[in-house]
């Protein structure tokens, strides 16, 4: 079968990329074909039909142009590449075929388009390169220009890092496809050829994108896995953008051992960033803090949360910056004030550099840029060195005057459709407007002489992108028109015609109107090489003023919610006086009750016994939120706090089945269990919740026990250990490092009151009847759960007693057999003493 030119146009270019969805631009419209129609149809939920006849019907579904972005998204959330294929030359100078090509393939991580992402969040894609038991990983956000690599050893630390960056698309090579890790893994993952990933062709395809002769600067010149995948990292944006990326212009080169470790199961145990109800941020520590003025702010505030620092003196000047803010009232409200009028300047100036940005980016971003003079002068009196440092900041002037007097207020958002430049930037523009401008004001006045010439009062010059300018006459007074009018179309009511005069005037016109649309289209493609040799710059500033917006937000949580300055410590101590839960204390009806902590030295290991709903969880994660809050540079809910930094905060929190993956509530318990004796350190801050509750009684207590004695003597990390298990209150007595600790509950005849205060000592109730009373349980129920309960314990009582009296009688049987015994070997030993004095 013979495919019409521009089929084989379409087929060329989906033969080179079979696994994606190819639009291809016809006009106004994207037209997908033969599959790719089919799937376009069912996904997108479009009209499906079909071009041409017999052998060469192929079904057909198309898109309007102007409204490709939300269909994009929409198959982009589905896990399709989108390949885009354009007219690359105008249609009314083609001569035969108009030349299309392929001009960019949209993957989940290669989006670049503000409409498709999340402002507050980064738009991450992830490459992976492992050997043996080592892995590299690279991540660029195209949106904003940022790249980063690292190399490290195990799957664990691989898995947390995935859960840090919560990347939209993972590439790997092709030869780990069968891995069974990443068959697992939540994010889309592609496979790329291997020859990417490879060590010499990864390394020259960063050392000629950075235009350096090594990678010593960028701090991975001997990380061979790392160099590996940022490479192909590289390789694989450059291959799907088809353009230079020039402004990716930096590596940076992080040790996960800079940062604590926070881990997927934390994360959610933490509610972080998103709640476990319903996976959105609201009642998260996210929501709580996030109090940032711009996106740029925001997204950077979502990666110190899940990036605490470790380093003391990094972790001081953030904290002594945020304390100048929350002590510098005005200050502080006035940079937020400024702050709040400033858009997106890191992904603005990206979508500059990449190419798609339109004339109202240009105008956001100098919107934005203007407020930077105010800010500088706002900062010139700081103290802390770390405003001092973020204060520097470039004006840009000439980025500012040159877009103030080249671009309109207003401009269209369509390169291609005029009302750009503004007047007086351009001598030749402003000549061609003009002759528009006089010309439409021959049109008027050519309407109104032709009135005067014909007698036809209703006589109108008109314009459409069909016929471009004529007369109309109307049917009654078609007897009026003069012989000079060419007839050029026929209406119903009416017939419309050209003169000779009127044709010349057409061309003067629609010739100046096409050559202001490409000469602004030109003017602007040199606006924007102009602006894009300041890209450094202007992502520097960006940098600065995110860095600024969530040291300012801290302050204004701080000062709202009566955070206090935490002491950053170098040892293993965390004292914290009436601490409070950030979030919990938000949604609390009454007032929240603050709890104290300590732990260290002959604290390392408190056990915590007490009825459930008392608050035993939210003063465990409170405790671990408030060190996070410590190491991210932000004050804490606290009267006081002094913080030893930790490296990892590990949590087993509640019961969950996880049927999908086959395991149950006890499996999932154990492998989060084993995952924290095998990683923990004495550096370390574990909250356990409820160990061996999955399985009997006697193994769960068993297991609680050993677990227990494990950590204090193996491990030595700090420990929360809530549990119902009150056998665990002998541990005290047994260890020097463990404490017992309970919550109050005040007993008010067949009533209980949660006090919800920790005090030390354990206890022996756990009152789970009457917290099933609150919970709304039948009162005919509680009554016989009472009786069941008081016969147990008479039961239990009685068996007590018997075992003790059996105990006792055994153990005075045991004696006197004991003496009998003795007497029998007196007895024998006498007898064998006659025996030799007789011989």
């Amino acid at each position: 079968m013979k495919l019409t030119p521009g089929m084989q146009q379409y087929m060329r270019i989906k033969n080179e990329h079979p696994d994606c969805l190819v639009l291809f631009r016809m006009g106004d419209f994207y037209e997908t074909f033969y599959e790719d129609a089919k799937t376009a149809a069912r996904e997108l939920d479009i009209v499906l039909t079909a071009r041409g006849k017999g052998e060469k019907r192929a079904p057909l579904a198309g898109i309007p142009y102007h409204a490709i972005e939300p269909y994009i998204a929409k198959l982009i959330k589905k896990g399709y590449k989108v390949a885009i294929v354009e007219q690359v030359e105008d249609p009314k100078k083609a001569k035969g075929l108009v030349k299309r090509d392929l001009i960019r393939i949209i993957t989940p991580g290669t989006i670049v388009e503000s409409a498709l992402l999340s402002e507050k969040q980064n738009n991450y894609l992830m490459s992976i390169v492992k050997e043996k038991e080592k892995f590299g990983i690279a991540l660029a956000d195209i949106s904003t220009g940022e790249f980063m690599t690292t190399q490290f050893t195990g799957t664990d630390k691989l898995t947390t890092e995935i859960a840090k960056f919560s990347p939209a698309e993972i590439i790997i090579p092709l030869s780990l496809e069968e891995n069974e890790f990443f068959k697992d893994i939540k994010s889309v993952v592609y496979t790329y050829d291997d020859r990417h990933f490879w060590l010499q062709k990864a390394y020259n395809t960063l050392k000629d994108h950075f235009e350096v002769h090594n990678l010593e600067g960028f701090g991975c010149e001997k990380q061979e896995l790392s160099i590996s995948a940022a490479g192909a990292l590289l390789s694989y944006l450059k291959e799907t953008q088809k353009t230079q990326l020039s402004y990716i212009n930096n590596l940076h080169t992080f040790s996960t051992d800079d940062f604590m470790v926070i881990d997927e199961v934390t994360q959610r145990n933490l509610e972080l960033i998103r709640n476990i109800r319903d996976g959105t941020t609201r009642g998260t520590l996210l929501e709580t803090v996030d109090k940032t003025a711009t996106s740029m702010g925001s997204r950077l505030l979502r990666q110190w949360l899940l990036r605490p620092l470790l380093s003391v003196n990094e972790i001081r000047k953030r904290l002594d910056a945020v304390e100048e803010l929350v002590n510098t009232i005005m200050l502080r409200e006035e940079l937020r004030e400024q702050f709040s009028q400033i858009q997106d300047i890191e992904r603005l100036i990206s979508r500059v550099t990449f190419g798609n940005a339109n004339p109202r980016d240009l105008v956001a971003l100098k919107n934005s840029l203007i407020y930077i003079p105010k800010i500088k002068l706002l900062l010139k009196d700081v103290k802390s060195s770390y405003l001092q440092k973020l204060r520097e900041l470039n004006e840009l002037k000439e980025i500012i005057e040159l877009i103030e007097k080249a671009i309109k207020d207003n401009p269209s958002a369509v390169l291609r459709e005029g009302n750009i430049i503004r007047k007086g930037f351009n001598e030749e523009l402003d000549k061609l407007h003009e002759i528009t401008k006089s010309g439409k004001s021959w049109v008027t006045e050519l309407e109104q002489k032709e009135r005067i010439k014909t007698g036809i009062k209703s006589l109108k010059v008109r314009y459409n992108k069909v016929f471009g300018y004529f007369i109309e006459v109307t049917k009654s007074n078609l007897h009026l028109v003069p012989s000079y009018y060419i007839r050029k179309q026929t209406q119903v009511n009416s017939e419309r015609f050209i003169t000779d005069e009127l044709k010349e005037k057409e061309s003067l016109i629609l010739g100046a109107e096409e050559k202001i649309v490409n000469l602004e289209y030109e003017l602007f493609q040199q606006i924007i090489i102009k602006v894009s040799e300041k890209t450094r710059e202007i992502q520097d500033v960006a940098k600065k003023i995110a860095q600024l917006d969530c040291l300012t937000a801290m302050a204004h949580a701080a000062a709202h919610n009566n955070y206090v300055k935490p002491e950053i410590r170098d040892d293993d101590k965390i004292i914290i006086k009436e601490g409070r839960h950030p979030v919990v204390e938000q949604f609390e009806e009454y007032s929240f009750v603050p709890n104290d902590c300590k732990l260290g030295d002959d604290n390392r290991l408190l056990v915590i016994t007490g009825p459930n709903m008392a608050g035993k969880s939210t003063w465990m994660r409170q405790v671990a939120l408030i060190v996070l809050m410590a190491q991210i540079g932000s004050f804490v809910p606290a009267k006081s706090a002094s913080i030893g930094t930790v490296d990892r905060i590990f949590t087993r929190v509640g019961a969950y089945d996880d049927l999908t993956m086959g395991q149950s509530t006890f499996m999932v318990e154990m492998n989060e269990t084993a995952n924290i004796l095998n990683n923990a350190t004495a550096k370390s801050l574990i909250i356990l919740d409820e160990i061996g509750r999955g399985t009997s009684t006697y193994d769960g207590v068993s297991l609680a026990w050993a677990i227990t004695e494990y950590i204090h003597d193996n491990i030595g990390a700090k420990t929360l250990f809530a549990t119902h298990y009150h056998q665990l209150n002998k541990l005290e007595d047994k260890f020097a490092g463990i404490k017992n600790y309970n919550i109050t509950v005040k007993e008010a005849e067949d009533k209980i009151i949660f006090l919800r205060k920790i005090i030390r000592g354990g206890t022996d109730k756990s009152y789970g009847i009457h917290v099933a009373k609150l919970a709304g349980i039948p009162k005919d129920i509680i009554n016989r759960s009472m009786d069941i309960m008081n016969r147990l314990e008479m039961e239990d009582e009685i068996g007590a007693r018997l075992h003790n009296g059996l105990k006792k009688e055994k153990h005075v049987l045991k004696k006197e057999a004991k003496e009998e015994k003795s007497n029998e070997e007196i007895q024998k030993s006498l007898l064998d003493l006659l025996k030799k004095i007789k011989d």
